[in-house]
């Protein structure tokens, strides 16, 4: 943007932005929050001023974009998508600037935020700049590995099984960089935030599905094989395209692509015979080449041509590749039960469900209590349609694979501060 005011010529699309606010300490939502926007670059210009509400979220508004086409041909070389800045404020919590939120078209950019009490009057506020998304700018090309990775079976360090992890830990920089800082993230955060800075939020929803898969299955080879650690050191994943992937603190994500993340979180690549998930390297076709890698604008041709997510990665990977289901999942108080939860439904999997989603509803009012009694009826459906809203899954009032998963995370979030501090 470069401080010129974009003109509509520039930016003729609209793609829109919404904002979620919790606090750091106790996952819950944040009222009354303050949020000016502004073009990065001309912070003269308020463009909105938003407010957030008891679920610690803002309406969603529409954005300046530039041409939906421009994030959808791999010969363009204008950039595809606006930046915005974001100044936020809470009473009690330290200020958060945000600048270079980027804004494509047609999909709903979401900012998640999780901001800091104030520990003394004179905290400052923290800023976030977020660089230029890696099929714009040139990053460092992958350095090649081995899809498999050696294994020190002599160690306690290997798992034994692939678990999808509750957390992980990222070094902001390359492996040796010691100034770097490590940020403790959620698993699922993080393939969101890593495949909205590697791909478009835009392109086809089973070319966003094969490029999770294979963001997820390189992640949980670092994760199985502990593969930083046996090199001595204490974080599972860095965020140098490089070494691994382009993960962004407090970048936005993209409703197109958290979706899928949570519908696909469990999976993973594997071979046949293979125990460990397949490191999965890929570069982006345009400005770098890899023979034998999948290439992100090609995985998106593929997409246009009606590919399947498992067909785009045999296309590049090889017949011989297939999508599993990691045999555990960590930090979730119970498994989905492996049907639908839906009006009719009893027993002990639904009075699980009620019970977190009236601790749930302690933290988010719009979520209406129900009586805890194991049988999904009309009230019950209605509570996990409003829950369905506010953490933007589709509004079914059943609970399905990924909305179950859903619940957990919340209720974890919510009741384990209550637990530490209880």
């Amino acid at each position: 943007m470069n401080g010129t005011t974009p003109t509509t010529q520039d930016t003729p699309d609209k793609g829109r932005l919404q904002i979620n606010l919790v606090s750091d300490i106790s996952a819950y939502p944040i009222q009354g929050a303050q949020i000016s926007i502004f073009y990065t670059g001309i912070p003269e210009a308020q463009l909105e001023q938003l407010t957030t509400d008891s679920s610690g979220q803002t309406d969603t508004i529409d954005l300046a974009a530039p041409p939906l086409e421009y994030s959808l041909n791999p010969e363009n070389e204008v950039q595809p998508y606006s930046e915005y800045t974001m100044q936020i404020t809470a009473e009690g919590f330290e200020s958060v600037s945000i600048a270079g939120a980027e804004i494509l078209a047609d999909v709903t950019a979401i900012q998640n935020v999780s901001m800091k009490p104030i520990d003394t009057p004179e905290d400052e506020e923290t800023v976030f700049v977020i660089p230029a998304h890696t099929l714009y700018a040139t990053y460092p090309p992958k350095i090649p590995e081995d899809e498999i990775q050696p294994t020190f079976e002599s160690g306690e360090i290997v798992l034994s099984r692939v678990v999808v992890p509750e957390y992980i830990v990222v070094h902001d920089g390359s492996p040796r960089d010691s100034t770097a800082k490590n940020y403790y993230v959620k698993y699922k955060d993080y393939i969101k935030n890593v495949a909205s800075s590697e791909i478009y939020a835009t392109w086809p929803e089973d070319t966003i599905r094969a490029n999770v898969l294979a963001i997820m299955s390189f992640t949980l080879n670092r994760v199985y094989t502990e593969f930083y650690r046996n090199r001595g050191y204490d974080f599972t994943i860095t965020s140098s395209t490089a070494f691994d992937h382009k993960w962004i603190p407090e970048r936005n994500i993209y409703d197109t692509i958290s979706v899928i993340v949570d519908e696909l979180f469990a999976d993973y690549l594997s071979r046949p015979n293979v125990k460990q998930p397949i490191l999965t390297q890929y570069c982006d076709g345009r400005q770098v080449q890899c023979p034998n890698w999948m290439t992100q604008w090609g995985s998106k041709s593929l997409g246009d041509q009606g590919y399947s997510p498992i067909e785009i990665l045999r296309y590049y990977y090889g017949d011989d590749m297939y999508i599993n289901t990691a045999e555990a999942i960590s930090g979730i108080p119970s498994s989905w039960p492996g049907y639908t939860l839906e009006i009719g439904s009893s027993g002990n999997k639904v009075l699980q469900m009620q019970e977190q989603l009236n601790v749930i509803a302690g933290a988010y009012p719009a979520i209406p209590k129900i009586t805890a009694d194991g049988i999904y009826g009309p009230a019950t459906a209605e509570s996990v349609r409003t829950f369905q809203k506010v953490f933007g899954l589709p509004q079914t009032g059943t609970v399905d694979y990924t909305t179950w998963y859903k619940i957990s995370e919340i209720y974890v979030g919510v009741s384990r501060i209550a637990e530490l501090y209880g």
